[in-house]
């Protein structure tokens, strides 16, 4: 059981402390509702960019790392579709310092043709290496619009296309900050050896005087039911032929989404599950397979993915992972192999659990979705499922005319 406290700043800023007297070291974790989702069709990339820009300098603080460092920090960040997130580990003596980092970039950073410039380049450049210029690179640019056709889910985290990030100007990366950059639209969690009281008085103090904006309000398009089957052929330079098979799936949150995830793992969790055991050591069909979920706050996908072993064809590689999701919907899964997934479900958490940067982000991330107590109850989601639930679910999702499939071929 995780135990905290929560308070709320006036100005909207949402605090959770989490104290940890078995440790001597401190985590902060700042989460921003904001994600690749909140951003214009024609101005995508920008919450990527954001996470480049909030190191480049803030109003008091010309750069982040350097003092970061200087008290024996680690910091990073990650953007994803839904939000953008902000971690620091520190020593425990270093509270207040991870305070007035993180507040005065929130404050305001360094706005200049200078720091966008910097930061441009290098999103650019991560572009074209990760996404343009890598084998399997732009799958999920074009995986995301062949199976969204309205959601903003549609561009991936990256953006559409490197001309949004080359034409973003000055006044757009204001107006973006201003808008989701607020206290109102974030969430701050703290863990280590600290008493409740002091992360308030320190949040107080710290983050009590920046203004709220307002929080956006999100309309976003709903994704139409998918009614029929879409596909997409690729010719590139690849080593060898991949298959990406995508199923909308519910919610995080929502009924059946639990039973989505179990059913992944069911799939590929270890060397003993099933498309590996099936596809990979007694048919040789695939020399890796995997099948896992988006896990995103409005309905996402669950994947399918491999790469086939050479001669071996398209179609047959296919079908056999048709196969084997046609299974789940005509047998009930066995109830030992069901548990034995739930154990390692299990594990995974209450390891997940030793470590406060862990329960910092989850801690923020429940509350971000609206209820911080699921971090103590969302595993008894996983514990209640039946066979009988994951067979509904799979009759539910692998419908072939629910399928958005993407066939990479290696070029001759």
């Amino acid at each position: 059981m995780i135990t905290y406290e929560k308070h709320t700043l006036s100005n909207g800023l949402r605090v959770i402390a989490h104290q940890n007297r078995d440790t001597q070291l401190g985590a902060f974790n700042l989460m921003y509702d904001v994600g690749a989702r909140d951003e214009q069709a024609d101005k995508t990339g920008f919450a990527h960019l954001f996470e480049h820009l909030m190191f480049g300098g803030s109003a008091n603080i010309a750069e982040y790392d350097a003092v970061a460092q200087r008290i024996g920090a680690e910091n990073n960040a990650f953007t994803n579709n839904d939000i953008t997130n902000y971690y620091l580990t520190f020593p425990a003596n270093q509270l207040e310092t991870a305070f007035w980092l993180e507040s005065d970039r929130m404050l305001q950073l360094d706005f200049s043709d200078r720091s966008l410039e910097v930061q441009r380049a290098v999103v650019i450049e991560e572009f074209k290496q990760r996404y343009l210029n890598q084998p399997y690179g732009d799958i999920w640019l074009k995986l995301r619009p062949l199976a969204y056709k309205k959601h903003p889910y549609r561009w991936a985290t990256i953006g559409k296309e490197v001309s949004h990030i080359e034409n973003a100007t000055l006044e757009d990366v204001k107006a973006f900050f201003y808008t989701h950059y607020r206290p109102d639209n974030a969430v701050l969690c703290v863990s280590g050896p600290f008493e409740p009281a002091h992360i308030f008085a320190l949040a107080e103090k710290w983050f009590g005087d920046i203004p709220a904006s307002g929080r956006p309000t999100r309309q976003l398009p709903v994704e139409p039911e998918q009614l029929a089957q879409r596909r997409e052929v690729v010719t590139s330079d690849v080593p060898v032929d991949a298959l990406y098979m995508a199923f909308h799936m519910p919610a995080k949150g929502k009924p059946g989404y639990h039973a989505t995830d179990m059913l992944t793992d069911v799939l590929s969790r270890g060397k003993s599950s099933r498309l590996y055991r099936r596809l990979v050591k007694e048919q040789g069909l695939f020399s890796q397979v995997n099948a896992y979920i988006t896990g995103e706050q409005d309905s996402g996908l669950l994947l399918v993915s491999g790469q086939l072993v050479r001669g071996v064809t398209m179609a047959d590689a296919e079908t056999a992972i048709w196969n084997e999701l046609q299974r789940l919907q005509n047998e009930l899964v066995p109830q030992e192999e069901l548990q034995k997934n739930l154990n390692q479900i299990e594990a995974s958490l209450v390891f997940s659990e030793t470590q406060g940067l862990n329960v910092a982000m989850n801690l923020a991330y429940y509350t971000l979705q609206g209820d911080t107590e699921a971090i103590n109850s969302d595993f008894e989601h996983y514990r209640v499922l039946t066979p009988k639930d994951l067979q509904t679910q799979a009759q539910f999702l692998f419908q072939p005319q629910k399928a958005s499939i993407l066939e990479y071929h290696a070029q001759a």
